[in-house]
């Protein structure tokens, strides 16, 4: 009988517990850095099933940790619970339609609730299994905020909060099931504010210094950058402060927020200190002053092979998702939103031949090791992780195929029975995988062999600078 076995069990006694959390968080969104209620949630779940709690990881109010386990190497679960702003939506509505009972006006449109709950539910089992079996180790459950938009593993691994682990394990949500690590890559997130100098814009528009023409001046400046820059990279502004609505009054205060992501570190340094450049072009020229906030940053992703495969197995053994026909059925409905070539590209990346109507994604997909790794242009803060500790992350199908990341339908699927399903089949993968680095010390000595090795020539290049702490602890310092 396997570790995956064993622990595939009490998994499934503890299902309608962790089905309750990860519900509770959903019916509850908050934003990065005010998380709190998903903490307290998450603490008092830990702590029911016996986990000793520090709070407050390297100062962030909503960081923290839940450890089983007083000798042996430590292995490490990765959650999340923070949502994203103006996303929220009914559940199971196959219309974009606000939840009625949502007070924050947020959402889980990238299924953190799921994600959250699903690997303390691993945690808490593969505790369960050790003390059982009387096996050492020590199982570690880290309560991670702010993944989106705002790198809250990025100022844990500054903080040092991952330097006595010896592996890490997680997951995603995802419309399909995979277990090879896609190539992410490194973004940075900053502030620009601009102050001018207000005035009436009819009567004595030369007395005023127009903040808002800066931040347009800027976006005017990056657009003829993306020309110059890498195919791959990505810069996102949104405007936080346009300084006001009466066009009659020259803005003296506008503040612009941007994303700069490209290949790695490096590169992405490289390329945010043009757009800063550019952000102290368009100060000189409308004669406004500028400060910039820098808000987060994560590094790429460090794939480990030798974990890929270890979950590769115990994913192997599980078999597909069992999904059902009333899935399948409800998946349809919010797949028929979706345009015809967005499932066909999802079929065809699962390796399922054209014809299948299937909306779900209920197989297992080989992991090809002799094709080069997929490059997205998306980015998580497991990749400063990954740069401190071997990592492995297994994404699972939790809605339909071509059901996009930060999108209603995504939130809207977020509470069915799929999704539930895609969270509990994860813990399993997870938690065995976390097993079979306990029970064999070799398997985890090759993967930090591997790590090490890569990390020798190319070490971790932290992306937040020095000086920049989490942005909570701003207002303390």
């Amino acid at each position: 009988m396997s570790n995956l076995t064993d622990v595939g069990t009490i998994i499934d006694v503890l299902t309608p517990e962790f089905t309750a959390l990860s519900d509770a968080i959903w019916d509850h969104p908050q934003l990065r850095w005010a998380e709190y209620d998903a903490v307290d949630r998450h603490i008092a779940v830990a702590e029911a099933h016996g986990a000793t709690i520090t709070r407050e990881i390297g100062g962030i109010p909503t960081a923290f940790s839940a450890e089983w386990g007083t000798d042996g190497p430590v292995i490490a679960f990765l959650g999340e619970y923070d949502a994203l702003a103006g996303l929220s939506q009914a559940s199971g509505s196959t219309e974009c339609a606000p939840d009625p009972d949502n007070t924050t006006g947020c959402g889980q449109g990238c299924g953190h609730h799921l994600l959250g709950a699903g690997a303390l539910l691993a945690a808490v089992s593969a505790a369960k299994f050790l003390a059982e079996k009387n096996l050492p180790g020590r199982v570690r459950y880290y309560g991670c905020p702010a993944e989106e938009a705002a790198a809250g593993k990025s100022f844990m691994v500054k903080a040092g909060a991952f330097a006595d682990v010896d592996a890490t394990v997680t997951w995603h949500p995802n419309s399909r099931t995979f277990t090879r690590q896609t190539r992410t890559v490194a973004y940075a997130q900053m502030y620009f504010h601009y102050r001018g100098v207000a005035s009436h814009a009819g009567a004595a528009p030369h007395r005023g210094r127009s903040a808002l023409d800066a931040a347009e001046l800027l976006n005017i400046g990056v657009n003829f950058l993306r020309e110059h820059m890498p195919d791959s990279a990505r810069i996102h502004y949104a405007f936080t402060d346009v300084g006001g609505e009466s066009p009659n009054v020259v803005q003296e205060k506008s503040s612009i927020y941007y994303v700069v992501r490209a290949e790695t570190v490096a590169e992405m340094r490289e390329l945010y200190e043009r757009v800063f450049d550019v952000a102290r072009g368009a100060a000189q020229m409308t004669g406004t002053e500028l400060s910039i906030e820098f808000d987060g940053a994560s590094a790429e992703i460090l794939p480990n092979d030798v974990l890929e495969e270890v979950l590769h197995r115990n994913v192997t053994e599980l078999g597909p998702i069992p999904f059902d026909a009333d899935d399948e059925a409800r998946a349809k409905t919010f797949a028929d939103t979706y345009e015809a070539k967005e499932l066909a590209s999802e079929r065809a990346l699962m390796g399922l031949p054209r014809g299948d109507t299937r909306v779900l994604a209920d197989v297992v997909p080989p992991m090809d090791i002799t094709q080069p790794r997929q490059l997205i242009s998306g980015s998580t803060d497991v990749g400063d992780v990954s740069w401190v500790t071997p990592t492995v992350q297994i994404m699972t199908a939790c809605m339909s195929m071509g059901t996009a990341p930060h999108s209603w339908q995504f939130v809207a699927q977020g509470k069915l029975p799929a999704a539930h399903k895609g969270m509990v089949y994860s813990a399993k993968a997870i938690a065995g995988t976390a097993l079979d680095l306990f029970t064999d010390p070799n398997l985890l000595a090759q993967a930090r062999k591997e790590f090490e090795e890569t990390t020798a020539i190319t070490p971790y290049d932290c992306p937040i600078p020095d000086g920049v702490i989490a942005p909570p602890l701003r207002n303390r310092a």
